[in-house]
């Protein structure tokens, strides 16, 4: 597969909903130099060709994989020609949702919520891999899902919570249920989009955003798993 130098230096943003947003990502992508195409799935038409991007970005979202919408199945699609071609895929929440299903596996409704900040524990091939650098085992994050996968036998997992696996990499896609990405004003706007969600679960949105010390460890963490990650976008 032949790329032109312009075509190889832009990276797909998929956005499921308008208020989760690349966050602390966008920033990194463009500091490498990186031009960023950002689709909006519900509105604006999937691109088909996923060997057209360095790499491609499946943000979060509060729709589920199994509603199967039609936008969530050309997701799917699209994940698919990304894996077979070998361009590196980042799906976040959803997004990691999006590869576990695309690539075989199967979500559901998980048994719990994960709202809020919690730990997740990093093994030897996430301490090798995407969190290379990350001196401690465990690890903060700030969490938003109630589905979660079983993931497909092609699957490495990296990261788990006591609950569920966090993080896998199926060839060049890797997925992560947990947000690095978000800001303290990220946060807040999501405690208010999501309110009722909080109200029925009994979360109050003030202990998630007095949180700041991780707040502020999260950016740290984040630019640590995109650096590892854009490894993957200059082979």
């Amino acid at each position: 597969m032949v790329f032109s130098a312009t075509v190889k230096r832009k990276v797909l943003s998929i956005q499921n909903v308008q208020f989760e947003t690349l966050g602390s990502l966008e920033e990194l992508i463009q500091s490498d130099g990186y031009q960023i195409e950002n689709v909006e799935a519900q509105k604006e038409s999937m691109p088909q060709n996923a060997g057209e991007y360095t790499a491609i970005i499946i943000l979060g979202g509060p729709m589920a994989v199994y509603d199967n919408l039609a936008y969530i199945v050309k997701e799917q699609e699209l994940i698919r020609d990304a894996i077979k071609n070998k361009v590196p895929v980042l799906g976040i929440c959803l997004g990691s949702q999006l590869i576990a299903q695309a690539a075989g596996g199967n979500v559901y409704k998980g048994s719990k919520k994960e709202i809020g900040w919690y730990n997740v524990t990093l093994n030897h091939d996430g301490q090798n891999d995407l969190f290379k650098n990350i001196k401690s085992k465990t690890m903060r994050v700030f969490q938003w899902h109630g589905d979660t996968y079983d993931l497909p036998s092609t699957a490495t997992i990296m990261a788990s919570s006591e609950l569920y696996p966090q993080a896998f990499r199926i060839g060049t896609a890797v997925g992560i249920q947990f947000h690095l990405e978000v800001s303290y004003k990220m946060i807040e706007n999501w405690t208010h989009e999501y309110r009722q969600e909080l109200n029925n679960e009994n979360i109050n949105p003030e202990n998630i955003l007095s949180a700041t010390k991780d707040i502020e460890d999260l950016y740290d963490k984040c630019k640590v798993v995109y650096s590892n990650f854009s490894k993957l976008m200059t082979r």
